[in-house]
């Protein structure tokens, strides 16, 4: 089994994130605050090398790290 590259709290932002929910949204959801959540995808982004939440998403589906 392949280890992912996402941590499971990076994992339970963008299960949120393509839930359409707002960075405001996963914060609450996740009991953290707006900037950590940020943080979280601003992480992501850079360990992807892209540079949009969209693009960090599309990488993320063709990486079986999400799914829909």
């Amino acid at each position: 089994m392949s280890k992912s590259i996402l941590t499971s709290r990076e994992k339970e932002v963008f299960n949120l994130l393509i839930l359409n929910n707002t960075t405001s949204d996963i914060a609450d959801a996740l009991k953290i605050s707006e900037k950590t959540v940020r943080n979280h995808i601003s992480n992501v982004m850079q360990k992807l090398g892209v540079k949009s939440r969209a693009v960090a998403v599309v990488e993320l589906l063709k990486l079986n790290e999400i799914s829909l």
